[in-house]
């Protein structure tokens, strides 16, 4: 896969059930609904050796544990393999493992409620491929622009866009959002690509032509089923995870990808507004991995480069 940036966004992306029809990988098929727990990481590491341990809050370094909401089916970024949250986002979580000497624990959930688990202390925080955004920082509805909670803060550490998928040999001549015209696009609930689509129907409808059949799923993968079968045209997804596809289902003969990425922005781990503490320790231990090199290793294993940053900031989505 060649990468660029990519990025996730509002979408709900729930853990499948069946959607079988579907191989990321030869050995990768997610079943179930309940949470899949990662439970990676060095448990024994004693956080008081750790060279960050001491920026953590107190009830975490007790614990020994982070608990981390995502929605593990997103591969590359996150996903499951023997029974194991794997990809980019757990082995990120294993390298700041090292810096701050508690284990990361991924916890499995719909993409639309990881916040609001967040905010009830179902999780300490967030590392879904989640698009680090102004509306998310500050608690706004994408879609009404109204007031819906108190936002969330972010520690940026990837940059990603959205790209087109289409079946392979791009039967339908799809080469840009204004192709989608008056066509079915199948995508995940709630991202930022379905945010996209929508904006492109109003854009659609503006310059004369017919509105986009848009068909949401909880999962991307239940969308990539429907691009499969033919009853849909495309599916916008993040690029990583459009490239992932696109090299690996069914072979590499399913998926490709058209045109260029679309609003590239970054990714971020949130942390609960007021949760300071944590969010620094947080990018302390982000920009110890960027300096020493894990970061760039865990980039290349997955091949994914060209999304790297050289800064974890706070709060730099747009």
């Amino acid at each position: 896969m060649t990468t660029r940036s990519t990025r996730r966004t509002t979408a709900a992306r729930s853990q499948l059930a069946a959607v079988g029809a579907i191989v990321v990988t030869g050995a990768l098929i997610l079943t179930g609904c309940g949470d899949q727990t990662d439970k990676g990481g060095d448990s024994s590491s004693n956080a008081s050796s750790a060279p960050l341990a001491d920026k953590l809050p107190q009830d975490i370094r007790k614990a020994g544990v982070i608990k981390v909401g995502s929605d593990i089916a997103y591969p590359p970024v996150e996903f499951m393999k023997d029974g194991k949250a794997v990809g980019i986002d757990p082995d990120i979580a294993e390298a700041l493992t090292k810096q701050l000497g508690v284990r990361f624990d991924f916890q499995n959930g719909k993409f639309d409620q990881l916040i609001v688990g967040m905010q009830s202390g179902r999780f300490n925080m967030i590392m879904s491929a989640m698009n680090d955004t102004k509306s998310r920082q500050n608690g706004i509805d994408s879609e009404t622009g109204k007031k819906a909670g108190d936002g969330v803060d972010f520690v940026d550490y990837f940059t990603a866009g959205t790209s087109i998928l289409v079946q392979k040999g791009n039967p339908k001549g799809i080469k840009s959002l204004d192709d989608l015209c008056g066509k079915v696009v199948a995508l995940q609930r709630a991202t930022t690509s379905e945010g996209i689509a929508k904006k492109q129907n109003a854009k659609c409808k503006q310059d004369g032509k017919k509105a986009i059949t848009l068909q949401s799923f909880d999962t991307d993968p239940e969308a990539l089923l429907r691009l499969k079968q033919g009853a849909s045209v495309a599916d916008l997804n993040d690029f990583p995870v459009a490239a992932y596809n696109a090299k690996t289902s069914g072979g590499g003969s399913d998926f490709e990808v058209v045109g260029e990425q679309i609003e590239a922005g970054p990714y971020g781990i949130a942390v609960s507004k007021g949760n300071t503490q944590l969010r620094d320790a947080i990018q302390a231990a982000m920009n110890a991995i960027i300096k020493n090199g894990d970061y760039q290793k865990i980039l290349e294993k997955w091949n994914v480069t060209d999304g790297a940053v050289t800064e974890a900031k706070i709060n730099g989505g747009s």
